[in-house]
């Protein structure tokens, strides 16, 4: 029998079990990463007080890019990656592997210098004020401290899943979540550092799970490990690593402006108090939304590896798979937040008026939620195949063409529910657009298979 875990298997196993051994590792690891934010929030609000989850809502846009630069070198690899493995090529993808580790580390530095000198006016741009601007700062110097670390710890931990290791990517995460979740409390509550100590206790869960990554490339066994120069970059290998990794980049950095336009009309229309729901909300729905990333970080490999193999059918299949998967997650984040909003908002913070402001809005936010998974596992899928230009198109959609409009148009007129209104108004939009984009890609895929060799797809 072989090896469950042997990238070969991903060509001949049936679909089903390769979608649980590589997706169920991913779900566990993004559900400890979306944790392991959240236990931050949830030691905050109850911890610091409610000004302190307005405060750290203002530092998601720093999240998100710091996410965009480690999504784009890792993704943009493991996607190579699991391409050349399929097609036997070994060299190839140890090149492309040593060119991810000195990315990571180049940008990490670069990104740590530039936000930790223009911090203050950053935050304030981000929608912080005079009482908020304090809790965001605090928080954002510990973090940006660590930013090389955290750069290579998302884009080792991608190439590991991609090169048949799923499980050890998955406890990867999990390290961070349990190192967080003990001293989290220790910091805030028994040593009394408040929002410093939740940031430095993030800090130090994420060098953990950075030296367990680096352990796992440095073992010699490893046909895919660090190398005496591994720190030499092709220029070709970078400008694959960009092109395919551009999708997640501008995804993430397009939330990044879209949290910045949504904390600024919080503010407007419903100050600090809201800005601190917004945070609230979002750690809840990316709970689900992480989930289903773990879904598609599992198909990745699945499908780039087939696709290279041209085993059509197999990545077909996947894709089946993936998006009942992805919809059944979502679905369950729907009915929950419909029918226990009080509940799950209580969990972050024990004030009534953040509390009641925070389940009325994620009712709004939630109303179309079942579709959002359907719709990442297609952009995902155009990814993992290497159609850099339709997953860019299709990650934009959402945010640019469908959100941000909603965020000018209905806040005059509907207030802070408008706000709560434009995000499943844009997620209904950006469904519709990449069910088209798949059926159209479907088609062309039976056309030219019925052209080469004169059957049906």
């Amino acid at each position: 029998m072989s090896n469950p875990t042997s990238p070969l298997d991903l060509g001949t196993l049936p679909v089903s079990k390769l979608l649980k051994q590589y997706a169920f590792p991913a779900i566990v690891a993004m559900t400890a990463s979306s944790l392991y934010n959240m236990v931050d929030s949830i030691f905050i609000g109850h911890g610091v007080g409610p000004l302190a989850i307005s405060g750290l809502a203002l530092t998601f846009p720093f999240m998100n890019l710091s996410a965009a630069f480690g999504a784009m070198v890792g993704i943009g690899a493991s996607t190579l990656i699991s391409v050349r493995l399929g097609q036997q090529d070994y060299k190839a993808a140890q090149d492309i592997f040593g060119n991810v580790v000195t990315l990571t580390l180049i940008l990490g530095v670069l990104f740590s210098i530039v936000a930790l000198v223009f911090l203050d006016p950053i935050l304030s741009f981000f929608g912080a004020s005079s009482e908020t601007l304090p809790y965001a700062r605090d928080f954002m110097q510990i973090i940006l401290l660590g930013t090389p670390v955290t750069f290579t710890m998302i884009g080792l931990n991608h190439v590991m899943r991609a090169t048949g290791h799923p499980k050890k990517a998955m406890l990867t995460s999990l390290a961070t979540v349990v190192f967080n979740v003990i001293l989290a409390p220790l910091f805030i509550f028994k040593l009394g550092w408040g929002i410093r100590g939740a940031a430095l206790a993030t800090l130090l869960s994420q060098m953990v799970g950075t030296v367990w990554v680096l352990n796992h490339f440095l073992q010699p066994s490893n046909p895919i490990r660090l190398h005496r120069h591994f720190w030499k970059m092709e220029r070709r290998i970078v400008g694959s690593i960009f092109s395919i990794g551009m999708s997640p980049f501008l995804m993430n950095v397009t939330a990044c402006v879209i949290v910045i336009i949504i904390n600024n009309s919080l503010q407007e229309h419903g100050g600090d108090m809201a800005i601190g729901a917004y945070g609230i909300i979002n750690r809840l729905l990316m709970l689900y939304v992480m989930i289903v990333m773990g879904l598609t970080m599992g198909m990745q490999p699945i499908v780039g590896y087939n696709f290279g193999a041209q085993k059509t059918d197999r990545v077909k299949r996947t894709l089946r798979l993936g998006i009942i998967s992805g919809v059944c997650i979502t679905s369950s984040g729907f009915v929950i937040c419909e029918l226990f909003p009080h509940a799950v908002a209580s969990v972050f913070t024990s004030d009534d008026a953040l509390i009641n402001m925070a389940a009325h809005g994620v009712r709004i936010c939630v109303a179309v939620f079942p579709l959002i998974g359907a719709q990442m596992v297609i952009g995902n899928f155009f990814q993992s195949i290497g159609k850099a230009k339709v997953s860019i198109f299709m990650s934009l959609t959402r945010q640019l063409l469908y959100l941000l409009p909603g965020l000018v148009l209905l806040p005059p007129h509907f207030g802070l529910d408008g706000i709560w209104m434009s995000m499943p108004i844009s997620v209904f939009f950006a469904f519709v657009t990449a069910a088209v984009i798949l059926w159209w890609y479907i088609r062309k895929l039976k056309r030219q298979h019925r052209e080469a060799t004169g059957q049906s797809l």
